[in-house]
């Protein structure tokens, strides 16, 4: 393979890449909402009350959005015909759109930049995912 060709990989490796880093923050995500959630409501009693919150409360609605790009990323790497360059790319340009926080943003981007505050392992993760999305090689 030439190095020309070998170039064209760089986008679907990091693809693969930020798929583990987005499944690892949208972890860290719903861990630090599940202890904010707790002192606002109450002790949840079960992991299938957690689930349950998560995909009927509205508190947790802010990171479906993640969900569903997950699940994106997942059907192009996984899809019977290989995902072109092109689609590559636009994943990851709307990733780096999504994980933008702004303490005056939409409803997503102020609770993401709340969420960064307040948790320094979120925190830490994107930067880990921002640093995937802006390297180059």
């Amino acid at each position: 393979m030439t190095a020309i060709d070998s170039s064209l990989n760089v986008p679907f490796e990091r693809l693969r890449q930020l798929r583990s880093a987005l499944l690892q923050l949208h972890k860290a995500l719903l861990d630090s909402e599940k202890i904010v959630y707790e002192r606002t409501h109450g002790r949840i009693r079960s992991s299938s009350e957690f689930f349950q919150l998560v995909i009927e409360h509205e508190w947790f609605n802010w990171l479906r959005a993640i969900s569903k790009l997950i699940v994106q990323i997942d059907e192009a790497l996984d899809a019977k015909e290989p995902i072109t360059l092109g689609q590559a790319n636009s994943l990851l340009d709307n990733t780096r759109q999504l994980l933008r926080p702004l303490e005056q943003g939409t409803e997503f981007e102020k609770r993401y930049y709340q969420a960064i505050q307040r948790d320094p392992n979120i925190a830490f993760t994107h930067g880990q995912v921002s640093n995937l999305l802006s390297s180059r090689t």
